[in-house]
């Protein structure tokens, strides 16, 4: 099997080819350098080239703030490249992963939300990575969506990096408690990535760590692990206004993996005292 991977240098590209490659797989990272995704006879021009059996699809357009205010920039990474590289991978009979977000529902209520569940984005952001699940079903048929939320990894910044810089610098930190999701360990996700792609169970899928929690009792946990003395103060969304609304909901049931027979993700405590290890 030969799989190339976007998004290279990001949180999950990193660890997507580390697993690939202690598996003894044939694979290739790309990035920015390799080509422009949003340039349709760039990406098939590599990706024809290359000849991959699959694309794990992992870069994007993630600033979800700076999304509102460029649009169009968000829009040709988020929807035009998937498309592009769906398009690409078409025409060489290659499978395609595309990684998509909890963003793409209206992140309300409290029932975690299924594959199947109405969307209803509420961000630039949300909307584009919509765009670009629906530009990859309406191309292809040997597709996996995954959505996944609240992402850490080695490779690039995350909210647990900013939280231990702000509690080396502050006694006290403002944490949002009203809106509730599921951290995403990259060096959990990546295994289950890469076994989807050896096989042929298409479909979307829900992917994050087990268990939930508000960023606030995130941010606890990290001092607390950590060994940061620093307070977390819990605050509602409102007093940290954001250019881009966030989603209060973003709890996703992972159903969808336990029918296709894979395994969920550990918890995310236990994720997260990984992840400091790895990064101490």
């Amino acid at each position: 099997m030969k799989v190339l991977v976007t998004g290279a240098t990001g949180q999950l590209g990193y660890d997507v080819l580390k697993v690939l490659r202690a598996r003894g797989i044939e694979c290739r990272g790309a990035g920015r350098k390799e080509f422009d995704l949003t340039d349709p006879a760039a990406a098939s021009n590599f990706i024809t080239s290359y000849g991959p059996d699959a694309v794990v699809h992992c870069s994007a357009y993630t600033a979800v703030d700076k999304a509102e205010d460029n649009v169009e920039l968000c829009r040709k990474v988020n929807v035009e490249g998937p498309r592009n590289i769906a398009r690409a991978c078409k025409g060489i009979g290659a499978k395609m992963l595309y990684l998509s977000t909890d963003y793409v529902f209206p992140g309300t209520g409290v029932a975690p939300y299924e594959v199947d569940d109405p969307t209803g984005p509420q961000s630039v952001y949300g909307a584009t990575k919509l765009g670009g699940e629906e530009a990859v079903k309406e191309l292809l048929e040997r597709y996996f969506i995954v959505r996944i939320s609240w992402v850490f990894g080695k490779s690039g910044n995350n909210f647990v990096k900013t939280m231990l810089r702000l509690g080396k610098e502050h006694d006290e930190v403002r944490v949002v408690d009203d809106q509730i999701g599921s951290p995403t360990y990259t060096a959990d996700l990546a295994p289950l990535l890469c076994d989807m792609i050896e096989t042929e169970k298409y479909g979307t899928y829900h992917a994050t760590n087990e268990g939930t929690c508000s960023w606030a009792e995130f941010a606890a946990e990290i001092f607390r692990q950590a060994g940061v003395p620093a307070k977390v103060t819990p605050i509602p969304s409102g007093e940290y206004p954001t250019k881009a609304k966030r989603p209060f909901n973003s709890r996703m049931s992972k159903r969808s993996l336990d029918r296709a027979g894979f395994r969920r993700l550990p918890d995310w405590r236990d994720a997260l005292e990984r992840y400091l290890h790895e990064i101490s």
